[in-house]
């Protein structure tokens, strides 16, 4: 039997799925690192600010927050209030988020966001037809809506959007522990991933953006009435890579996807959504759409001024990292796979595969192992496994007329079994420039540090 992928460590509790063969929990010291790179750039032609320290001007303090404008564009009373979270970081201003402005019960709607207020593709080109074109071909609504802002941004105040742009500005696309999606770290940042997959899962989604990139120009071409109020050049000599890059993930942190819409309207951009929402695994409750609105209903009761959370869908931390910039240590859904092949020059190769088939199987078979199913996962793996050691012909005819997963197991196929397994783990492990027991104590270390710093600042 060969085993293709064989993934990650034996500590389940926060690890990302990671679907490549070399693996290992990421290296846990960028989880809350202090960041010099910014998301977000001051330069109108991008959602995103730039380096430095960053100054409130007083005009924009004079238009209120993004909660007054939403009021006086058509949102409702709702049962919540926008508050600040200090930045670890001196450079960064507080982070706002979304806290229940009285008791709550589960059950209550939070708010609800008129369409007015929501962007959508339908909303952006302003016909279905040509939004469904778009991205069912090489553009995604990620980056439609990317550009689209950013555009809006070179109206400055002019645009309808520049309060919900200004608060973007300002959340730098940083999520719930202040930490952007590694697809903006540097080089070397990205060497904390070494011997992970999600590296190679991080180069190969920067890439993707790279060719929406270069299709940028469609959407010009093909919903050029769109931009007839924009006297700009076309995306590509208006946008440098490296600005759209920036501005996309951050689109990409804030998105969510709306359920029984039409496809035009699916991706949206709420301004009372993420990343003002936090993100929880545990969490049921999603933004909906409604009849002419966007609403939040709660799946838990809320002290007044409690942060209000929302469900990420099923997704491992592998996702959430690059999305959103965080892992869940409750994540329900975070898993690792063990990838498992039937060795296809195996004599009896074609024996064993009705075997697998008779069993639920396949011939490359991935085995989901969640924390806390371990030994559940284990239980499913080692028949399969055992199978691909069986190598007498009236052995195979055995399992051939047996009934279920049994074959028969040996002392001497066991230990086969079990030394490919630990061995595959150790060389994946030795993949990793630190051990476990060096990244725990440099993240109590980063943690004690953001403490000081954080008591430090309340006092001020």
């Amino acid at each position: 039997m060969e085993l293709t992928c064989l993934h990650n460590k034996f500590n389940l509790s926060a690890l990302p799925h990671l679907s490549l063969p070399s693996s290992k929990n990421p290296n846990p010291r960028f989880f809350s690192r202090k960041r010099n790179n910014l998301c977000l750039a001051s330069t109108s032609d991008t959602l995103v600010t730039g380096s430095g320290k960053e100054v409130s001007s007083k005009k924009d303090a004079e238009l209120g927050d993004l909660k007054s404008w939403m009021h006086k564009n058509g949102l409702p009373p709702c049962k919540v209030v926008l508050k600040e979270r200090p930045s670890y970081d001196e450079k960064h201003r507080p982070i706002h988020y979304v806290a229940a402005c009285e008791d709550l019960r589960a059950g209550d709607v939070a708010f609800s966001v008129p369409n007015s207020l929501v962007v959508t593709l339908e909303r952006v080109l302003g016909n279905e037809t040509v939004a469904e074109l778009l991205t069912t071909n090489k553009l995604s609504e990620l980056a439609c809506l990317a550009l689209y802002l950013m555009y809006e941004k070179k109206q400055g105040k002019k645009s309808f959007w520049y309060p919900y742009i200004r608060e973007l500005d300002r959340q730098r696309g940083r999520g719930q522990l202040a930490v952007e999606s590694p697809l903006l770290w540097s080089d070397d940042e990205l060497a904390y991933l070494t011997g992970s997959p999600t590296k190679a899962e991080i180069l190969e989604r920067a890439e993707g953006i790279k060719r929406e990139y270069n299709e940028l120009d469609t959407v010009w071409f093909m919903a050029g009435s769109l931009f007839q109020q924009y006297p700009y050049d076309i995306p590509t000599e208006a946008f440098p890579f490296e600005i759209f890059k920036q501005a996309f993930v951050a689109v990409q942190s804030c998105v969510v996807h709306l359920q029984k819409v039409p496809l035009a309207r699916r991706f949206a951009l709420v301004p009372l959504g993420p990343p003002l929402l936090a993100y929880r695994s545990n969490c049921k409750a999603m933004l909906s759409a409604v009849a002419g609105a966007v609403e939040l209903v709660v799946d838990r009761p809320y002290k007044a001024g409690e942060p209000i959370v929302v469900w990420c869908g099923p997704q491992p931390n592998s996702k959430l990292l690059i999305n959103y910039g965080f892992v869940d240590d409750d994540n329900s859904y975070d898993r690792l796979v063990v990838e498992a092949a039937l060795n296809t020059e195996d004599p009896q190769y074609q024996d064993k595969r009705l075997v697998v088939q008779r069993n639920g199987k396949l011939s490359v078979q991935a085995f989901p192992v969640y924390a806390g199913k371990e030994k559940e996962a284990v239980s499913d793996m080692l028949p399969y496994f055992r199978l691909g050691y069986v190598s007498d012909p009236s052995e195979m005819q055995s399992v051939l007329s047996s009934q279920g997963p049994v074959c028969p197991v040996s002392s001497c196929m066991e230990r086969a079994v079990l030394d490919q397994l630990a061995d595959y783990f150790k060389r994946r492990l030795a993949g990793y420039p630190t051990t476990l027991n060096e990244d725990e104590s440099l993240v109590m270390l980063v943690l004690l540090t953001k403490l000081m710093i954080r008591s430090q600042l309340m006092v001020k």
